[in-house]
């Protein structure tokens, strides 16, 4: 193998337990997604209620409530509504690369801090906006946050993890999201229905909730035995931390892997130059391509926007923010079900599975809407309830598969010299498709209206393909270890070249 592992060592994890102590720090740092998925799902609920519109965006509003001629897929294509929403993964983008050095050379846990106090200024700035600046500003400061968060919590998560239940660990990342985000469809509900207009106000305060768990929190994690090996060579330290996260005293094996595979990379100090070379080739491949996917499946169309797709179909206010909780409550669920079957059924069958569901419905959506929804009007009523069931059955779908697999994956499969680089890589793709996505679905709502839903489909089919023949299952393969998986793969197996314990034979 390429870094020369011990097979000695699984054993030795299978045998461990899983504390409490992992479970409670995993459970802390994951309050990270808690934020993530509050900031997504609070923006599409604010963004359909009235007073909110009144205030920042009027133009839309006076469409909305009071211009009869505009159709039914253009009411909401504002520019600057969409870079309301959006404005907060173009700070997470520029932010990831810092992000990555500071996880790298510092540690997971000061990154974890430093987005918790950045989701607590962004908080600020937008429940006491008073202008559309103030607005954005918060939503940029939310961004910086969800850079860091999203930089260091998944690696936090999969380096505590014992192998053999990291997908369940890894997936609670995805699961805190959900949380988040039905958590915020809720209080949506329910201060949509504050007299004065000023609920809006609430919903995006009490993201301050979360932010101050996590930034308290993480000031008292414990940072991970690979970050202590890595940065300051602490072996004692390291490997008492092993003790106590894997609940037996047996943890030299690991140990050795660990310090072994940090002393045969020899250009840590590069990991974004590292990571192009070709033995990297698969890993950098999916850093890329896992992320890119994701956003492609059209998830954040339900995600951002949600109430105003229910209100297009012709659904009113209150109505159309009670039919986002009921897909956030799906879209949690579902997750949750994913983390008790990852580690059975793998990684590969969940993500073909959930493409061919997450295909269907949207098709049938499209059908609906291509068929009975025209320029004005709404919907008919039982139409209307068969899209929101469709959209309920697309977002379970995306739940078990490309929603926590798409962090978990990328997460697990990057050697130790290359992690940082590679999960920053994949943040800043995923933020980057997460941006365009959000900055362009009104417009192409307005100008695709129910083609929308078979542009990604048509996306779900080639991610699909995609995973059924490149992607190798990883499930219980230590992180150690994870590069035999490429190794034995019928395509990457001719790409990826073996480094002896002399060198890396692998050319850029």
């Amino acid at each position: 193998m390429a870094i020369g592992l011990a097979i000695t060592s699984e054993s030795v994890l299978q045998n461990g337990r899983v504390t409490l102590f992992v479970v409670l720090s995993c459970m802390m740092a994951a309050m990270g997604g808690v934020i993530f998925g509050y900031d997504i799902g609070i923006s599409g609920g604010v963004t359909s209620m009235e007073p909110f519109l009144k205030k920042f965006f009027h133009k839309v509003y006076h469409k909305m409530k009071e211009d009869t001629k505009i159709s039914n897929y253009c009411k909401f294509d504002s520019e600057p509504l969409t870079s309301f929403t959006s404005s907060l993964y173009v700070a997470g983008l520029v932010t990831s690369p810092f992000a990555s050095y500071i996880t790298r050379a510092f540690g997971r846990k000061p990154s974890i801090v430093a987005g918790g106090a950045a989701f607590l200024a962004g908080t600020a700035f937008g429940g006491a906006a008073f202008n559309l600046y103030m607005l954005i500003v918060g939503r940029l400061l939310l961004g910086v946050g969800v850079g860091f968060a999203n930089q260091a919590v998944p690696l936090y998560l999969s380096e505590m993890a014992p192998p053999q239940i990291r997908g369940a660990i890894n997936n609670g990342f995805q699961f805190s999201i959900g949380i988040g985000a039905l958590s915020a469809n809720l209080i949506n509900y329910g201060t949509e229905k504050i007299e004065g207009g000023w609920g809006w106000r609430v919903s995006l305060a009490m993201a301050a909730v979360p932010a101050s768990v996590l930034t308290l929190g993480a000031v008292f994690l414990p940072e991970t035995p690979n970050s202590l090996i890595q940065r300051s060579h602490d072996h004692q330290k390291a490997k008492l931390m092993l003790q106590r996260i894997r609940g037996t005293e047996d943890v030299q094996a690991e140990l050795d892997e660990l310090t072994k595979a940090i002393s045969n990379s020899k250009t840590t100090e590069q990991p974004f130059k590292i990571i192009l070379k070709k033995r990297y080739r698969p890993q950098l491949v999916m850093s890329i391509a896992i992320p890119f996917f994701q956003q492609v499946t059209g998830i954040n169309v339900i995600a951002f926007y949600a109430p105003l797709l229910f209100r297009t179909i012709g659904l009113g206010e209150s109505a159309s923010l009670l039919s986002a909780v009921m897909t956030g409550i799906v879209g949690t669920v579902s997750t949750f079900i994913s983390m008790l079957i990852v580690d059975k059924l793998g990684r590969r069958t969940l993500f073909i599975v959930g493409g061919i569901q997450m295909l269907v419905s949207q098709c049938i959506v499209g059908g609906i809407m291509a068929a009975h929804l025209e320029d004005h009007g709404g919907l008919s009523r039982g139409y209307a309830y068969i899209v929101l069931v469709m959209i309920c059955i697309y977002v379970a779908g995306f739940g078990w598969s490309w929603g926590p697999l798409g962090w978990l994956v990328p997460s697990e499969i990057f050697p130790l010299e290359i992690r940082s680089a590679g999960q920053s890589i994949t943040v800043a793709v995923s933020f980057l498709f997460t941006f365009i996505v959000a900055q362009t679905f009104l417009s192409m709502l307005c100008h695709f209206k129910s083609g929308i839903f078979f542009f990604f489909g048509g996306w779900v089919v080639v991610m699909t393909m995609f995973v059924y023949y490149f992607l190798p299952e990883t499930k219980n393969v230590p992180l150690e270890q994870m590069e035999k998986v490429w190794q034995e793969h019928w395509f990457w197996k001719s790409t990826v070249v073996e480094m002896s314990d002399d060198g890396d034979k692998g050319g850029i």
